[in-house]
């Protein structure tokens, strides 16, 4: 009976520790996304500018 207890406690903790490696990986995710974002208006805001310095 020991070792059903004590296998379940396992599995208990397996599941706790991957709910916040995958709440951890969730966040940097997002936080990646946002980076994302930011670097598509810098190289749209670059670019804007590269064409206004053009000769027309």
């Amino acid at each position: 009976m020991a070792k059903t207890h004590e296998g379940c406690t396992d599995i208990a903790v397996a599941v706790v520790v991957l709910t916040a490696e995958a709440a951890e990986l969730q966040t940097r995710v997002t936080a990646l996304r946002q980076e994302l974002v930011d670097v598509d208006r810098r190289m749209t805001a670059v670019s804007a500018a590269l064409y206004r310095l053009s000769p027309a």
